[in-house]
Protein backbone atom coordinates (compact mmCIF):
# COMPACT_ATOMS: atom_id res chain seq x y z
CA UNK A 1 0.00 0.00 0.00
CA UNK A 2 1.21 3.64 -1.05
CA UNK A 3 0.67 6.09 1.57
CA UNK A 4 -0.06 9.90 0.87
CA UNK A 5 0.32 13.20 2.64
CA UNK A 6 -2.49 14.24 4.33
CA UNK A 7 -4.19 10.56 4.47
CA UNK A 8 -4.99 9.02 8.12
CA UNK A 9 -1.57 6.94 8.81
CA UNK A 10 -2.74 3.48 9.44
CA UNK A 11 -3.51 2.77 13.37
CA UNK A 12 -1.70 -0.27 15.05
CA UNK A 13 -0.93 -1.57 18.34
CA UNK A 14 3.14 -3.07 18.96
CA UNK A 15 5.12 -4.58 21.67
CA UNK A 16 7.20 -1.48 22.48
CA UNK A 17 10.87 -0.93 24.93
CA UNK A 18 8.98 0.13 27.76
CA UNK A 19 7.05 -2.78 28.42
CA UNK A 20 3.45 -1.35 27.04
CA UNK A 21 1.76 -1.67 23.84
CA UNK A 22 1.69 1.24 22.27
CA UNK A 23 -1.54 2.24 20.12
CA UNK A 24 -0.83 4.94 17.95
CA UNK A 25 -4.10 6.84 17.90
CA UNK A 26 -3.73 7.43 21.85
CA UNK A 27 -0.87 9.73 21.17
CA UNK A 28 -1.80 13.33 20.22
CA UNK A 29 1.42 14.81 19.50
CA UNK A 30 3.45 14.90 16.31
CA UNK A 31 5.40 11.55 15.85
CA UNK A 32 8.18 10.66 14.03
CA UNK A 33 8.37 7.21 13.19
CA UNK A 34 10.71 5.59 11.11
CA UNK A 35 11.62 2.22 10.04
CA UNK A 36 14.91 0.92 10.09
CA UNK A 37 16.30 -2.63 9.09
CA UNK A 38 17.86 -4.63 12.03
CA UNK A 39 18.98 -3.00 15.64
CA UNK A 40 23.13 -2.54 16.30
CA UNK A 41 24.03 -2.51 12.50
CA UNK A 42 25.78 0.62 10.83
CA UNK A 43 23.03 2.84 9.65
CA UNK A 44 20.21 2.31 12.10
CA UNK A 45 23.02 2.63 14.68
CA UNK A 46 24.02 5.80 13.37
CA UNK A 47 20.21 6.78 12.78
CA UNK A 48 18.96 5.81 16.16
CA UNK A 49 21.41 8.04 17.61
CA UNK A 50 20.60 10.97 15.71
CA UNK A 51 17.15 10.86 16.65
CA UNK A 52 18.61 10.45 20.45
CA UNK A 53 20.72 13.40 20.53
CA UNK A 54 17.65 15.32 19.49
CA UNK A 55 15.32 13.56 21.17
CA UNK A 56 15.28 16.72 24.09
CA UNK A 57 14.57 19.01 21.51
CA UNK A 58 11.77 16.92 19.66
CA UNK A 59 9.51 16.57 22.97
CA UNK A 60 10.11 20.45 23.66
CA UNK A 61 8.34 20.83 20.06
CA UNK A 62 5.37 18.32 21.26
CA UNK A 63 7.25 15.36 19.12
CA UNK A 64 7.66 11.99 20.44
CA UNK A 65 9.82 9.36 18.49
CA UNK A 66 9.73 5.75 17.39
CA UNK A 67 11.63 3.00 15.71
CA UNK A 68 10.30 0.03 13.97
CA UNK A 69 11.93 -2.91 13.20
CA UNK A 70 11.29 -6.67 12.49
CA UNK A 71 13.76 -7.37 15.42
CA UNK A 72 12.67 -8.62 19.13
CA UNK A 73 11.72 -6.80 21.87
CA UNK A 74 14.37 -8.70 23.77
CA UNK A 75 16.77 -7.03 20.57
CA UNK A 76 15.23 -4.20 20.65
CA UNK A 77 15.91 -3.14 24.70
CA UNK A 78 19.64 -4.72 24.38
CA UNK A 79 19.81 -1.97 21.23
CA UNK A 80 18.39 0.83 23.36
CA UNK A 81 20.79 -0.01 26.48
CA UNK A 82 23.91 -0.29 24.87
CA UNK A 83 23.12 2.81 22.91
CA UNK A 84 21.19 4.75 25.90
CA UNK A 85 18.12 5.56 23.37
CA UNK A 86 15.48 8.11 25.86
CA UNK A 87 13.20 6.43 23.24
CA UNK A 88 10.85 3.59 22.63
CA UNK A 89 11.59 0.96 19.66
CA UNK A 90 8.79 -0.70 18.79
CA UNK A 91 8.69 -4.51 17.45
CA UNK A 92 7.13 -5.68 14.48
CA UNK A 93 8.14 -8.99 14.35
CA UNK A 94 5.08 -10.06 12.03
CA UNK A 95 5.44 -7.68 9.87
CA UNK A 96 1.59 -6.30 9.67
CA UNK A 97 2.64 -2.34 10.22
CA UNK A 98 5.97 -2.62 8.62
CA UNK A 99 3.66 -3.84 5.38
CA UNK A 100 0.57 -1.14 5.89
CA UNK A 101 3.12 1.60 5.81
CA UNK A 102 4.45 0.03 2.81
CA UNK A 103 8.01 0.24 4.00
CA UNK A 104 8.18 -4.02 3.26
CA UNK A 105 9.90 -4.73 -0.32
CA UNK A 106 13.05 -5.99 -2.35
CA UNK A 107 16.57 -4.63 -1.92
CA UNK A 108 19.85 -5.25 -3.09
CA UNK A 109 23.05 -5.93 -0.97
CA UNK A 110 26.20 -6.66 -2.53
CA UNK A 111 24.86 -8.15 -5.32
CA UNK A 112 21.82 -10.63 -3.50
CA UNK A 113 18.86 -9.58 -3.39
CA UNK A 114 16.32 -9.75 -0.71
CA UNK A 115 13.32 -8.66 0.76
CA UNK A 116 13.37 -6.24 3.87
CA UNK A 117 12.45 -2.93 5.43
CA UNK A 118 13.15 0.17 3.26
CA UNK A 119 14.57 2.92 5.19
CA UNK A 120 11.65 5.24 5.61
CA UNK A 121 10.66 8.33 7.84
CA UNK A 122 7.43 9.67 8.81
CA UNK A 123 6.00 12.69 10.42
CA UNK A 124 2.71 12.20 11.93
CA UNK A 125 0.21 15.16 12.88
CA UNK A 126 -1.61 15.10 16.72
CA UNK A 127 -4.38 14.49 14.49
CA UNK A 128 -3.01 11.08 12.85
CA UNK A 129 -2.27 12.42 9.45
CA UNK A 130 1.04 11.66 7.25
CA UNK A 131 2.79 15.67 6.77
CA UNK A 132 5.53 14.23 5.46
CA UNK A 133 7.25 10.97 4.35
CA UNK A 134 11.21 10.34 3.60
CA UNK A 135 11.74 7.43 1.66
CA UNK A 136 14.63 5.63 1.30
CA UNK A 137 16.67 7.12 3.86
CA UNK A 138 19.81 8.21 3.79
CA UNK A 139 21.10 8.03 7.33
CA UNK A 140 23.59 10.85 7.28
CA UNK A 141 21.95 14.24 8.81
CA UNK A 142 18.25 12.82 8.24
CA UNK A 143 17.59 13.22 11.78
CA UNK A 144 18.55 17.31 11.73
CA UNK A 145 16.10 17.47 8.18
CA UNK A 146 13.30 15.79 10.09
CA UNK A 147 13.78 18.41 12.79
CA UNK A 148 13.76 21.29 10.38
CA UNK A 149 10.50 20.01 8.69
CA UNK A 150 8.96 19.97 12.09
CA UNK A 151 10.00 22.88 13.29
CA UNK A 152 8.12 24.74 9.52
CA UNK A 153 5.11 22.84 11.17
CA UNK A 154 5.23 22.94 14.54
Amino acid sequence: MKLKLNQKAPVFKLPSTSGNILEINKIKKYIILYFYPKDDTPGCTLESRDFNKLNSVLKKNKTLVFGISKDSIDSHKKFKKKYKLKFDLLSDEKLNVIKKYGVWGPKQFLGKKYMGIIRTTFLISPKGKILKIWPNVRVKDHAKEVLAELKKIV
